[in-house]
């Protein structure tokens, strides 16, 4: 086991130094792409929960979904508020391997459940008869369990490895998050590694759920082509494409900072890639799964009329 010789104490995130200077403005723009992430995944979460029509496995899945959407920007955000608003820069070595761990681990745990969420869509659609008996409630828990489990593991080995490496030269991370990539970057000891370890775990877990997305919905759209009625055909396509739209934004910019052997050169690019990836997907995302889903609409509707009637009939 490699000897941790960590003389720095604390690092310094980069943040964007060249709008730094545009820091208040930035600040109130992140702030509300924060609230609008956190506000919209927050009442997908209690729309499902408070609706009977909705506690079906697909709204379970995309309540899960937005779950992790809150605690995903919930790690980042804050921080990059306050290098924005007041230049603190600064973050304990613990802290950062901290946000490090929240934030790889719940990325993986999400990649494994939208896996999940296209398999779901994928019984749905091609084995409606036997839908209701395999996707059970029951089923669908162990599901989300397995996705946690996954992200768990596989980011408890990365930030092990990563907490005995010897940091003893710059402490200045380029990135405005503490990511393995930039973070590795400042390290003494040889990394090698762990950078070929990041790689391919990313490599597998990309793939991997990329790989059976696109066999269901591979599937999903021959069976749908064979559907009698243009009507049937629509139908079934509007329970899947918000995913599909998701699916792209996600993968598109994590295949681009990830499944890369050598990141040293590409650090400036990778952050414009994970601004879209923390900050403009997740507040994105409550949009695209509620303005094109009518049953979700129907439901925040009569949610929002039963609030009405409560509040007037109170005294």
């Amino acid at each position: 086991m490699m000897k941790n010789e960590t003389n720095v104490e604390e690092f310094i995130l980069e943040g964007f130094p060249a709008v730094q200077h545009l820091g208040k403005l930035l600040f109130v723009v992140l702030l509300m792409l924060y609230l609008v992430s956190i506000i919209g995944n927050t009442v997908i979460v209690i729309i499902m929960w408070v609706d009977h029509r909705l506690q079906i496995p697909m709204y379970l899945f995309l309540s899960g979904f937005s779950f992790l959407e809150c605690c995903f920007t919930t790690s980042v955000i804050p921080k990059l508020l306050s290098i924005f608003l007041s230049g603190m820069q600064t973050i304990s070595f613990a802290a950062c391997l901290t946000q490090a761990f929240v934030f790889i681990s719940i990325g993986i745990t999400g990649f494994f459940l939208m896996a999940v969420m296209s398999i779901d869509r994928y019984m749905a659609i091609c084995n409606p008869l036997h839908y209701p008996s395999i996707m059970t409630m029951r089923v669908c828990f162990l599901l989300i369990l397995f996705c946690c489990s996954m992200g768990t593991v596989a980011t408890t080995s990365l930030i092990i490895k990563v907490s005995q490496l010897s940091f003893c030269d710059s402490n200045i991370i380029k990135h405005f998050l503490c990511d393995l990539g930039p973070l590795t970057q400042l390290s003494c000891s040889d990394t090698s590694f762990i950078q070929s370890l990041t790689f391919f775990l990313a490599l597998f877990i990309i793939l991997s759920s990329l790989a059976v997305t696109i066999i269901c919905y591979v599937n999903i759209a021959m069976t749908i082509m064979h559907l009698p009625s243009a009507k049937e055909r629509q139908k079934a396509f509007s329970t899947c494409s918000s995913h599909l739209i998701v699916l792209f934004l996600i993968y598109g910019s994590c295949i681009f900072i990830y499944i890369k052997p050598n990141q040293a050169n590409r650090l400036d690019t990778n952050k414009e890639a994970a601004l879209m990836n923390t900050v403009v997907t997740p507040a994105l995302n409550p949009f695209i799964y509620t303005l094109r889903n009518k049953q979700f609409r129907l439901a925040l509707r009569d949610t929002i009329y039963k609030m009405k009637l409560l509040r007037q009939s109170r005294p």
